[in-house]
């Protein structure tokens, strides 16, 4: 019978465990950090200047916190603040080398862009920038469904080289899929954000809460108008190849924090 309880105990606390993105203290990863029991009031949790998100899990508060790309291995620390005051946590970070992609781009302004192109990507930067770093009061679902069919292409942090020239390591996930495959909201969320970028393409940016935001590049189509509300699997627009891409494909992006982070960590074991 003890057995057989603990079996069971198990296979509830990883059901639950799921509900969060996977622990990956590195640089482009997601440090899961218990803050105590959720029986108290819901701390608040800071790391610089950033609100980081807090959720509730198997009864216990853990903020979530993305880690830069370029973030050095040495620890981090985060503020925490609740019904027991003041605290700082020490946050470990380790080391993960990610390899090398080449890609050769036929548009040659995908890689070189003239002045007045140069001009637009600024712009366009500048408004990313500022979606990065909403953080609305909404209570983020982090157990994401897949956003596109497809197999994995494409991974997060690859070091690129396009056309012979170093540019910056990709920021998302690419799921190779055909032009015209559905795109869902792998959870419930509002649309921030659509416009064609001069890189990205068709692009729609979602805000889950809490400063967990995604982003679909590439779109041949774009179905949602900002402000609309959105539920988990909801169509949202189509696979293309729009902006700097080599093919049809969707490219993912998944934001905490304000810093893009592995979207395959929210994926979960599901």
């Amino acid at each position: 019978m003890k057995t057989r309880f603990a079996l069971l105990l198990g296979l509830l606390l990883t059901c639950n465990v799921l509900a969060l993105p996977t622990h990956a203290p590195v640089p482009g990863g997601v440090a899961v950090i218990d803050l105590g029991s959720a029986s108290t009031a819901k701390p608040a949790a800071r790391w610089n200047d950033r609100p980081l998100a807090v959720v509730a899990e198997n009864g216990r508060w853990f903020a979530l916190l993305g880690i830069p790309l370029d973030t050095l291995p040495a620890p981090l620390d985060i503020n925490v603040s609740g019904p027991a005051g003041e605290r700082r946590l020490s946050v470990p970070v380790g080391i993960r080398n990610y390899p090398e992609q080449r890609l050769t781009i036929k548009d040659q302004r995908k890689v070189d862009p003239d002045p007045a192109e140069l001009a637009r990507i600024e712009r366009e930067q500048a408004h990313t920038e500022q979606i990065k770093r909403r953080f609305s009061i909404a209570e983020p679902d982090t157990a994401f469904a897949r956003p596109a069919a497809g197999r994995l292409s494409s991974r997060f942090g690859l070091r690129r080289i396009f056309n012979g020239q170093p540019r910056k390591p990709h920021s998302g996930l690419d799921f190779a899929a055909p032009a015209g495959a559905p795109v869902r909201a792998p959870a419930a969320g509002e649309v921030v954000d659509t416009g064609d970028y001069f890189f990205n393409g068709n692009t729609i940016f979602i805000d889950h809460g809490h400063g967990l935001i995604s982003a679909y590049m590439h779109l041949s189509r774009i179905g949602v108008r900002p402000g609309q509300r959105l539920a988990r699997g909801e169509v949202i627009g189509a696979v293309g190849t729009t902006g700097r891409s080599t093919g049809a494909h969707l490219h993912w992006t998944v934001i905490l924090n304000g810093t893009p982070v592995d979207p395959e960590l929210f994926l979960g074991r599901r």
